[in-house]
């Protein structure tokens, strides 16, 4: 009896001993890949966005859908309207509207772009598109915790991002240009799940873009874009427009009018000597088919101005 009871012992602690062992070893398994993870409708990732052109800001990104593109893809929204509209017209936010389930790859032009490539393993390689910019891609390390991965471009250029398995997403994102020059920081500094409340996604696009400085004689510009819709969504609900402008001293001063077809003033603005405003935000409620804005400038000046197409979708969560 004692010796059956001995054996019964040895045996169990034996299957133990190759329990934990086989534990380890998924354990060890783990680290050298990581697999595409399972996102859920309400998780939510805090960044904050940094460009050599724009102020900082930050930006919740939320789940608002897991069923787009015929159940393939996610939709990834901001948890505030004025924010969706700020990254729908500066456009500097890749990963924002659909991302795919298989790669969370981001659409650019209407094409999925793995800029990750599932499931991540030391040495993978690959190719996507981004910026406009052909990247080629690799993964350069994989620890329990995140996976670093760089992206080089042929002029030059390069992304450096990290993926955090336990957050599911990035943990940072970095775009450099070929001077060194940071174009995009992308920064984690929070993440969780269950978001509650009104989530949107603005679908942008550039219908006007320029910049003037003069510290010469008085000039006045004159410019007129037409305005059609989405090429896929059709008619715009609104524009949206961000501007900086400032004045020196003296006799320096701006005046700024956007006029539709109709001769109706869409947007007015005047700033006098020593007057300044930077990252205004705003909204045109009614496009129409013909713009021209006119633009006067006297003394030391400078005026900024990015006009965008905006049709907005929500999600209450």
């Amino acid at each position: 009896m004692r010796g059956t009871v001995s054996a019964s012992l040895a045996v169990l602690l034996f299957t133990a001993s190759l329990s934990g062992c086989t534990a380890v070893t998924d354990a060890i398994s783990g680290n050298d890949s990581a697999d595409v993870p399972v996102w859920e409708v309400g998780d939510w990732w805090l960044y904050t966005f940094s460009t050599p052109e724009y102020t900082d800001d930050t930006a919740r990104l939320v789940v608002a859908s897991v069923s787009e593109e015929s159940g393939t893809a996610n939709m990834l929204a901001i948890s505030s309207l004025t924010e969706a509209r700020r990254h729908a017209v500066l456009n500097h936010n890749p990963f924002l509207g659909r991302i795919t389930h298989e790669d969370l790859a981001a659409f650019e032009n209407g094409v999925a772009q793995p800029v990750m490539e599932f499931p991540l393993e030391k040495d993978n390689s690959w190719e996507f598109t981004l910026f406009s910019i052909e990247w080629q891609a690799s993964v350069i390390d994989l620890s329990s915790d995140y996976v670093t991965i760089r992206a080089d471009s042929d002029d030059g250029g390069r992304i450096d991002y990290v993926y955090d398995r336990s957050a599911g997403f990035f943990s940072s994102f970095i775009w450099k240009d070929s001077a060194e020059i940071e174009q995009m920081r992308m920064m984690l500094a929070d993440n969780g799940e269950g978001h509650t409340g009104d989530v949107y996604f603005v679908r942008g696009g550039d219908l006007y873009s320029d910049t003037w400085e003069d510290t010469g004689p008085d000039i006045e510009i004159r410019d007129t874009f037409f305005v059609s819709g989405h090429p896929n969504d059709g008619e715009w609900d609104e524009m949206i427009y961000f501007l900086d402008a400032e004045c020196g001293t003296g006799s320096s001063s701006i005046t700024l009018t956007l006029r539709d077809h109709f001769s109706v003033s869409a947007l007015e603005r005047v700033w006098g000597p020593g007057a300044s405003e930077y990252g205004t935000l705003g909204t045109i409620p009614y496009p129409s088919e013909e713009y021209t804005l006119t633009a006067t400038f006297t003394g030391d000046t400078y005026l900024r101005i990015r006009i965008a197409g905006g049709i907005t979708s929500s999600w209450t969560l």
